[in-house]
């Protein structure tokens, strides 16, 4: 006969509660509660929610202790993974729900999205903008664009296009005040 702690006798109660024997889940709570409930707070960090999960991780064992393989693994092992699993399920809930905003907050953001008459300004401001870039030569149309919109520096425009920097200021700078009369007409 196994000793009353060893894991032979966890194996044997598992069998029982398997079999429907409701004494065989008392005994399997016995042989394995402590573990359980040091794995359990070891992941939650706290108690009562450590306890919450003891609970549920016993009443799964309850209904799934049919499927439980010893070819597969310990019966500890297995508990304790039902554990596990359901102890990082909870602390991925705790995590979204303080998270969460009640609904009450929510009134209080704004929205960054533009009101519809700034947004249909921004956008005839675009249209002349691009049209007046059209109007520039296609070298300094380049180098605005490329300044401007991508971020380049005036010393990677030069690289890339084989000019002298002084160059390269020299089509931006005519670019811009042939761009600022384009806009101002």
């Amino acid at each position: 006969m196994p000793a009353a702690d060893s894991p032979e006798s966890l194996e044997a109660a598992l069998a029982r509660l398997a079999g429907g024997d409701a004494n065989g889940l008392e005994q399997v709570y016995r042989l394995s509660a402590p573990r359980v409930l040091a794995i359990c707070l070891r992941i939650l960090g706290d108690r009562g929610e450590a306890e919450d999960v003891v609970h549920d991780t016993y009443l799964r064992l309850a209904a799934n202790a049919g499927r439980y393989n010893g070819a597969r693994g310990s019966a500890i092992g297995w508990l304790v993974t039902i554990a596990r699993n359901l102890s990082i399920d909870r602390l991925r809930s705790r995590t979204a729900r303080g998270q969460a905003m009640p609904v009450s907050a929510a009134e209080d953001l704004p929205d960054p999205a533009p009101l519809a008459d700034q947004a249909l300004l921004a956008g005839e401001t675009t249209s002349r903008i691009n049209g007046c870039l059209g109007t520039l030569d296609e070298v300094q149309e380049g180098a605005i664009r490329s300044a401007f919109f991508t971020g380049r520096t005036y010393a990677q425009l030069a690289d890339e296009r084989g000019v002298p920097l002084g160059t390269m200021k020299s089509w931006v700078r005519r670019g811009l005040a042939r761009l600022k009369e384009c806009l101002d007409q």
